[in-house]
């Protein structure tokens, strides 16, 4: 190993004595280089080196060949010339490629590392490009991304078409389902098309592009309606005549083009759904794609790949969402987004989902009609800068449709636990407090009687009704009681957290409420246990009852909750915590009872790691060194994988 290693740094020679000669690094700093580089070559030589060992090296190189870069610049402006080049000006580049040849060569499997090194290659254009991307598509033949990668590089930076070409139709008989290589070679077809009319253009033997422009499309139609406010002078007149000679053969040349784009694209669609017949998205896209276009037959065209869709994924919800959302979008927008929805196309949209209702009523369905119509309502907000809801009104799908679409779906049987969810918070953002509580408990005594979000926006709202009262009866109070108590005991307390903490906020400063809350809290810890991460329910009225009471009312409730069968490991260590804030301070009675809750989580949970470790580490800190050597050397006996505790020497 010392051997490869001195001779790799041997071959170093030349390019450290160019780097001092030419004054770029000094010799100090020529030794600390040298230094860190044996370092890295003896990582790269271990029997098994890590990827991290490789990607560290890259960066040190990187780093060292950009103050190199910065250096040169410094002296070639100090000394008004420009240097020439020599050995160190490409020693470093080639460094950091021989690393990453062998970083890929010991990870071929690791993808995201031959990008890496593609990237590097792309970006300091040293000639193994070529080289490289033929290494990574022999190993990854079936990554998509490597094929897309290699015919970008040779269409944009080689301008090699039929290269681009050939690897395109390479990628596609080996991934024939990849959704993504079917699209970009749609796009590089296009766009060379594109480029070969810009350069008609260019030559002034055609004009326009593929590209749609719905500006200049409105500006011309604008000036044909208006061509009478316009004078034209008779010179004018004779140069337009014999300009339109000219204009119909461009307009034969553009519509060759777009010909020949409408042929490009029909096969490679048809070659796309042959491969792929099951995938939705793979349509929308050449959906949209020739949406962007200006191509001989477009709209035809656009027509047959709507029916297709509409004879393959008809039965699918994806399907008339996106029809519906295709209805809100205005083709001749100039903007790239646009967020507002015209009402006209907003009706359109809604009669595209009432169709899919009828033709495929489900929750899904359901789900998605309603959050297209709270989009809209969201959208609406932003662009009118207005109060909520109220400008909604103005479109076709008004609030009031919206809750008739929930309402439609409880009649159909299509409610699912989401959508009543929605319904009743869509009545609270209302500020419809009666509604919303009348429907939360209809809900609520109905098939989502078990739902605990529903219960909490039921209780929510009955919370907030008895508040505007002032001051509260006991009536109220009690009514709210029984409505949580009613939940509390049938749902388990991992489910029921936010509920819990609703309840022990509410009555926090009603005693007696809060005593008959414990009580349950102490019959459902007592059936369900303890948890040992997570929501800890002892811990969170342990707390509320510290900071009410203090630590005397807050102790004695907590040793209630350890004297449960199966307390939990959560509820210990948040004992132990509040112990120990206090010992800080000097208690020593707090000490004490540390360590008693330590020895009774123990008993209990003597294989848990971390327990034994907080529990010396407490003895290091506030204990003695004796006391802390017996918790260490019972603990290298009790565990049975005593390989992670902390030893003493390592403090």
């Amino acid at each position: 190993m010392a051997d490869v290693v001195q001779y790799r740094l041997e071959r170093m020679v030349n390019e450290l004595d160019d780097l001092e000669r030419r004054g770029l690094f000094s010799r100090r700093e020529i030794a600390e280089i040298v230094k860190q580089r044996r370092k890295f070559e003896y990582r790269l030589k271990r029997p098994s080196p890590l990827k991290q060992d490789y990607l560290a090296y890259i960066e040190y190189e990187k780093q060292v060949d950009s103050l190199r870069r910065l250096r040169k610049k410094s002296i070639a402006r100090e000394a008004k010339k420009k240097m020439k080049k020599s050995v160190s000006d490409f020693a470093g580049v080639s460094r950091i490629l021989d690393i990453y040849q062998l970083a890929v060569m010991r990870y071929k499997g690791d993808i995201d590392l031959w990008f890496r090194y593609l990237e590097f290659c792309r970006e300091r254009r040293n000639g193994r490009m070529k080289k490289v991307l033929a290494q990574v598509i022999r190993f990854h033949p079936k990554v998509p991304g490597v094929w897309i990668y290699a015919a970008a590089w040779e269409f944009d930076h080689n301008l090699n078409v039929m290269a681009a070409r050939a690897l395109m139709q390479s990628g596609l008989r080996v991934c024939p389902t990849s959704e993504d290589l079917w699209v970009e070679y749609l796009r590089m077809e296009l766009t060379y098309l594109n480029k070969l009319k810009a350069r008609k253009v260019a030559l002034g033997e055609d004009e326009g592009t593929l590209i749609n422009d719905h500006r200049n499309a409105n500006e011309e139609q604008w000036k044909e309606e208006n061509k009478d406010l316009f004078m034209s002078l008779d010179k004018e007149r004779e140069s337009r005549d014999v300009s339109n000679g000219l204009n119909e053969e461009s307009k034969k040349k553009s519509n060759m083009f777009q010909e020949q784009g409408l042929i490009i694209l029909r096969t490679i669609y048809s070659s796309a759904v042959e491969a792929i017949p099951s995938s939705f998205s793979l349509r929308t896209q050449f959906f949209e794609i020739l949406e962007t276009i200006n191509l001989a037959g477009s709209k035809e065209m656009q027509k047959a790949i709507l029916s297709d869709i509409k004879r393959d994924f008809s039965a699918e919800p994806e399907y008339w969402d996106w029809l519906a959302r295709l209805e809100t979008i205005d083709p001749e927008s100039t903007q790239e987004t646009s967020t507002d929805i015209m009402p006209s196309r907003l009706q359109k949209a809604v009669q595209v989902y009432e169709e899919a209702l009828k033709f495929l009523p489900s929750p899904v369905m359901f789900n998605l009609y309603t959050k297209f119509l709270m989009d809209a309502i969201v959208s609406g907000e932003k662009t009118q800068n207005s109060e909520p809801f109220n400008d909604f009104e103005l479109s076709v799908g008004s609030l009031s449709h919206l809750l008739m679409v929930y309402e439609k779906a409880e009649n159909m049987g299509c409610l699912t636990e989401e959508l009543a969810c929605q319904h009743v918070s869509l009545y609270l953002q209302l500020g419809k407090l009666d509604e919303a509580g009348k429907l939360a408990e209809k809900f609520c005594g109905g098939k989502f009687s078990g739902t605990v979000h529903l219960w909490l926006l039921r209780v929510s709202v009955e919370m907030k009704y008895i508040t505007r009262k002032c001051p509260l009866s006991r009536a109220d109070l009690l009514s709210v009681f029984e409505l949580l108590r009613s939940i509390l005991t049938k749902v388990a307390i991992s489910e029921a957290e936010g509920l819990w903490l609703m309840a022990l906020k509410f009555f926090s400063n009603h005693k007696q409420f809060f005593d008959k809350l414990v009580d349950i809290s102490l019959v459902s810890l007592a059936k369900d246990g303890g948890s040992k991460n997570g929501f800890c329910l002892s811990s969170a009225i342990v707390n509320f009852v510290l900071q009410k009471d203090g630590i005397q009312c807050a102790r004695q409730l907590y040793k209630r909750f350890l004297a449960l069968p199966r307390p939990g490991l959560a509820v210990y260590k948040n004992c132990i915590e509040l112990e120990l804030n206090l010992a800080a301070m000097g208690d020593k009675e707090c000490l004490t009872n540390v360590r008693k809750l330590f020895e009774s989580a123990l008993t209990t949970f003597d294989q848990d790691v971390n327990l034994w470790r907080d529990y010396y580490l407490m003895e290091i800190k506030m204990g003695t060194s004796e006391t802390a050597a017996a918790v260490h050397w019972r603990a290298r006996k009790k565990l049975k994988d005593a390989a992670s505790l902390i030893c003493p020497a390592q403090l």
